[in-house]
Parts: C-alpha cells; structure tokens; sequence
C-alpha cells in the first residue's frame, strides 16, 4: 500500500519540537472554530495560513513571532457566520451595471509601487485579515426586480498575480463573483473596482488599509496609522450610507444632460484599453510649473489635455469637454465607503485652443463655477430625481434605456476625463517601504484617452489610459510637460493586441 507523499507543509510539522508542535497544532484546531466556510474555501485558506507560516520560518522568525503575525483575531467572527446582509447600491452606482456592454464596463484600478518585490503569501494573508472590515466589498452583484443590489458573500477572497490587461471587466454574472480584484506583480500591489461598489475615495480607504496590514505582516511596527481604518474595528454604519437620499430637494436640478462633444481621432482598438503609460514627475516641480502660469495643478493638466486632444484631432469648429469627477465629501460631512461623487464639464471651442495663456482664465472661471457646492448639489439632486422617476420600471425594460441614458449622459458627452485624487495621506514610517501610486481609470468605447492623476512622497504620477493606437495625444503631452522644464519619467505597456 503506497504511503501518501508529504507535502512541505508536513514535513516542516515533522521538524518541530514537541513544544513548537503542540503551539501549531492548537493554533490550527481554533482555526476550524473560526473558519466556517464550505470545505473547499476552507482548505484553501488552510493553506494560504501554511504557506504564510512556511515563509516566515525561511526568514527565521520564530514560532511564537509568527503565530503573532498571523493571530486568528484577524479573522474576527467574519468567516463563522453566514452572510446575512444585503447592500442596494447607491443612486450613482446603479447606472452601471445596467449599462455595462459586453466585456465593457466602469472599473478603475489604485496601485502601490513598493520598494521590495510583494511576498504573495503575506498579500494574501492581508487581504484575508482586511475584507472584513468592508463588507460591503465582500459582496456579489445580484439582480432584483427592479434594481441589482450587493449580496453579502462569504468566502475566501483570493490575490493573483496580475498578468492580464488593466482595468478587464469582471465576471460579475458568476454566482459568488467579486466585483473588485486584488493583484500583484514584481513590486506592485494593485486593486481594480467595479463602480458598483465605491468610487476612488472608497478605493483608496481600502488599498490602504490593505498596504498597511500586509506591512505589518512583513513583521514591521506601525508607530501611526490614524488615518487607516483599523481592520479589526467594526464598521461604522454611515460607511454604507447613499449619501444621495440624503440630498435635500432644490428647484434648480440640473447639470446632467450636457450637448455632444467632439471625440479625438484615431480608430477604436479591439482591445481596450490598447495602451495605460504612466507619466512621473516631482511633485514639487510640478506645482511651481503651475504656479508660473498662475493656475493650479489640475487646471494646469487640464489645460494640457486641451491642447494635446486638438493635435489628435482632425475636426476644427466642434467643442472638447473633459469630464473633471468632484468628490462631494468636500462638501458634505461624510463616512460613506460607497459612490460619492458627482463630475463637472469643462468646455471649449476648438478654434479658442491654442496657447495655455489663450484660454486658461475661462478653464478657471468654468471650475469654479462649474465644481461649486451649490452646481453640484443641483447635479446631486437630479441623479436622484432621474432615479426616482425610472426606479419602478423592471430592470429588464430599464437596461435598454440606462444604456441610452449612460451614452448621452457620459461616453458621448465627453471627450475624456481627469482625475486627480490628489496627495495621498499615510503615515511617514511608509516611505521606507512605499515608493509611488498609480490611478488608471477605463476608457469608454467612445473616448480616445483618460488620464488619473495621483500623488504621494512628492512623486506626482500621471495615467495615461488608451483606446486608440495613435499616439498623438501622450506624445504631444509628454512634449508640454518637458517644454515646461519638467522631468517626465515614463513607464507603461506596449500596444495590447497589436
């Protein structure tokens, strides 16, 4: 009779000491009474525990270090009761998943560019020890009658390793399907959404929070992490609030019909986003270029996407409009971890697009106006009014129309967008370890090029995603940032499909 081979796992067990043996051993049997998920999910994050331990012992840690690391409180009740609760989504993200295309849909992706390679083992650990304290991202996108919702799942969240195009929709229509990915490649550690479920603030409240716990991991004191969502509080409830019931009626609701926009030129790729480059700058320089012409750092980038979408374009007497999204946790005092965000359009006639001095006093003048509270409050209250109205129409007569409403609303409405979540705030100990960020929005089917702009530890980093495979755009703005004398380091992927 053949014995069974042991694994890696076993033989390390083997060449424990009675003592250290024991520790393990009780440590595993309070992981069952913690873990109550199907025998699958349950093996699975039995082993994601093994091949943890595995990697700390290479390192020398000791046992009693190790079982520090990984204490089961991490894990709270979350994975031993049944999932429960039920989520509907908020008044901007229920748009989304009725107008989504096949293989298109509204994902964008925050990444931390660490030092030292990602140890997968830990990530995966991290993400384990994190989802509980957001459970609404522990969730899967059901269908209603009238609207979809978010449906609590329990189950182990896994990490892979990125090898796929940025900013891929999910396979939102399997039973138990995430509706976020969690991804690793060389030294970055990436999360991509699904709209449904946050918008960039939300994001980055996770990523954080999920950088933070595999550094601790990595066997590192955190001295100061008040701003992080500690993963073992329980959640405040405001953190599920649709902030957009809460919108107070005004007469003047309006601001979300805006008149077509003239779109870049170049063919459509087969494959979107074709391209996602990466533009990294010091922060500091950047400004003071800004501050020479008088403007600040979004409206300076702005002003250079105007001039960079005219070079890419072969239409002469139409209007470009770049969508600025504008978080209305400015504006309103708010803890909710779900969409909160209204946009605001900037346009100009193309013939008016020439030097950055021609025009830049009316891209002022026009965010001021336009990202105001009280703009935006009009623009709140229609959302929720449209929403209101449609709200009793079944989701299989309403999909036709969010799509129609999602395309005059938003793709053609707009030539491209920029996002600029501005300077990242965590702790000083983090620099050690954490080197940049990214933020990468998806591409419509109709818009040529979006750009994310994110900045931490003074590295500025411009996002660049692509929808066409002519590259007018990213080479004319490239050319304005270093005629301006700044240093543009540039990263990103070759053409995809090309």
């Amino acid at each position: 009779m053949k014995t069974k081979k042991k694994n890696s796992f076993d033989i390390f067990m083997d060449r424990q000491t009675d003592e250290n043996f024991e520790k393990l051993r009780s440590f595993f049997i309070d992981f069952n009474s913690c873990c109550l998920l199907n025998k699958t999910d349950k093996n699975k994050m039995r082993k994601d525990f093994e091949n943890a331990i595995l990697y700390y012992d290479n390192k020398h840690f000791t046992i009693e270090k190790i079982l520090e690391l990984l204490s089961l409180k991490n894990l709270g009740g979350f994975y031993a009761r049944p999932a429960q609760s039920w989520f509907p989504l908020d008044d901007a993200a229920k748009i989304y998943p009725v107008s989504m295309e096949h293989g298109v849909m509204s994902v964008f992706r925050l990444s931390v560019n660490l030092k030292e390679e990602v140890v997968p083992e830990l990530l995966q650990m991290a993400l384990t020890f994190t989802i509980k304290r957001f459970p609404s991202f522990a969730t899967t996108l059901k269908k209603g009658i009238f609207w979809h919702y978010l449906d609590s799942t329990k189950r182990c969240f896994n990490v892979i390793e990125e090898n796929d195009i940025p900013c891929q929709a999910l396979k939102v229509s399997q039973s138990g399907s995430q509706s976020f990915r969690a991804m690793y490649y060389k030294n970055r550690i990436t999360v991509e959404f699904f709209h449904v479920l946050t918008d960039a603030s939300g994001g980055m409240e996770f990523i954080k929070a999920l950088v933070c716990e595999y550094i601790r991991l990595l066997g590192i004191e955190i001295e100061d992490s008040t701003n992080i969502l500690n993963i073992n509080d329980n959640p405040d409830i405001k953190e599920f609030t649709n902030e957009f019931l809460n919108v107070e009626k005004t007469p003047n609701a309006s601001g979300l019909y805006n008149k077509l926009a003239t779109q870049m030129s170049g063919n459509l790729a087969k494959v979107m986003p074709c391209r996602v480059l990466h533009y990294r700058m010091d922060a500091n320089h950047l400004r003071e270029v800004a501050r020479k012409y008088g403007i600040t750092v979004s409206t300076y980038i702005l002003c250079l996407m105007f001039i960079s979408a005219k070079f890419s374009c072969e239409i002469y007497d139409g209007e470009f409009s770049i969508q600025v999204p504008v978080n209305m946790r400015k504006y309103y005092e708010s803890k909710t971890l779900r969409n909160f965000s209204m946009y605001c359009g900037i346009r100009l006639p193309i013939s008016q697009i020439q030097k950055i001095e021609d025009f830049k006093e009316e891209v002022v003048n026009q965010l001021t106006i336009k990202s105001s509270k009280e703009e935006m409050h009009k623009m709140l209250y229609a959302t929720k009014k449209l929403i209101r109205n449609i709200r009793l129409i079944p989701l299989v007569i309403k999909q036709p129309i969010a799509k129609f409403l999602s395309g005059i609303l938003g793709d053609h409405a707009f030539t491209s967008t920029l996002s600029n979540i501005g300077i990242v705030d965590l702790p000083n100990q983090f620099k050690e370890y954490i080197q940049d960020m990214d933020f990468v929005l998806n591409t419509s089917t109709t818009n040529r090029a979006s750009c994310g702009l994110i900045t931490y530890n003074n590295n500025a980093t411009l996002s660049i995603t692509k929808n066409t495979k002519d590259p007018s755009f990213e080479t004319k703005l490239y050319e304005l940032l270093t005629n301006d004398g700044l240093l543009v380091e540039v990263e990103g992927s070759e053409l995809y499909g090309s």
